[in-house]
């Protein structure tokens, strides 16, 4: 399928999502939103593909955020219901996903970072929420995703502020996996989903479904404590027996996703 907006490679198990407007760092409008909705659509549903990266084409931004011009003229319309890029609201997607930021990632941009699972990010990434300087709120998660990664206080340092923070302090800071060479996040990131791809899919599955929803949880006693949708349907899976059967008989295991 032909997109306007996004690149999309599938390589094996991994699929890869280029954000593809470098024209204006990468920005996006509701039109984008849709279309990069439809390409999550697909990821999830596709029993083949085990790991998403996402990441911004060119070599200045990852992705700009929400794009203002098209706001400015007055265009703007709502998006999916999945959220910015197809992705900042939805919940319900066990698969992990991986940002690999390029560049600059800005607003919305962020928040598609934030709304994935792993961030790496390249030496001359920028992140930043810079919505009050335009007379706006990073509405798309970035308000509460971020005091939940980092803590409240260096949050609202970056949100109140809109300053822009290098990948070296959000390392530092906690919301960045790794940082690598300018030029190889996205190489990086391929490497963590290697790590990833060797793993069980349902297990992974299960474990990513287990933190989100058990840090809902009101206690940690109800968080270990519940045995959640995607836990079951490992446990009841024919790779269950598949992975301890192959570390018995020291042999690499042979996922089935089933």
């Amino acid at each position: 399928m032909t997109h306007q907006y996004c690149q999309v490679q599938d390589e094996d198990r991994l699929r890869i999502i280029t954000l593809n407007r470098p024209e204006v760092m990468n920005a996006l409008h509701a039109d984008a939103h849709e279309e990069l909705s439809a390409v999550w659509d697909e990821f999830a549903a596709s029993p083949d593909l085990w790991v998403a990266i996402v990441t911004g084409a060119g070599e200045r931004a990852f992705c700009a955020g929400n794009d203002l011009k098209v706001q400015a003229a007055g265009k703007r319309r709502p998006g999916p219901p999945t959220g910015f890029a197809g992705l900042t609201a939805r919940y319900d997607l066990d698969k992990p996903v991986i940002a690999a930021v390029n560049g600059i990632a800005m607003g919305g941009g962020f928040e598609i970072a934030l709304a994935s699972d792993l961030i790496i990010a390249a030496e001359n990434a920028l992140f930043a929420l810079p919505e009050p300087r335009v007379g706006l709120i990073a509405g798309a998660g970035g308000v509460h995703r971020l005091p939940r990664m980092i803590g409240q206080k260096q949050a609202l340092g970056m949100i109140l502020t809109g300053r822009r923070v290098p990948a070296r302090e959000g390392l530092s800071l906690g919301f960045v996996n790794e940082v690598v060479p300018e030029g190889q996040a996205l190489e990086g990131a391929k490497r963590w989903a290697a790590q990833i791809l060797e793993c069980s899919p349902l297990a992974v599955r299960a474990s990513k479904q287990a933190v989100y929803a058990g840090l809902d949880q009101p206690t940690l006693r109800q968080a270990i404590g519940t045995i959640y949708p995607a836990q079951q349907r490992n446990i009841d899976s024919e790779d269950y027996i598949e992975g301890p059967r192959a570390f018995a008989e020291k042999r690499k295991p042979d996922w089935k996703n089933r």
